[in-house]
């Protein structure tokens, strides 16, 4: 399966700082990002996922079948 690969507009490669070079995919469920320029990447480890999934007062209630 080929996967699906989109630059970001206007963006800037944190370590060349070229514009417009990244490209935004997902790999295994984690999105990567990668400068086509200088080949510099970053993903989202699954510590950023966790923290953002856990949002302080988010849980409505839990469901106790007796």
């Amino acid at each position: 399966m080929k996967i699906k690969k989109r630059f970001i507009a206007g963006a800037v490669c944190p370590e060349c700082k070229a514009v417009d070079s990244l490209m935004l995919y997902m790999e295994n469920n984690v999105e990567q990002v990668e400068c086509v320029d200088c080949g510099h990447k970053k993903s989202q480890t699954d510590k950023q996922v966790s923290q953002a999934a856990k949002q302080p007062g988010s849980v409505i209630g839990i469901f106790k079948p007796e």
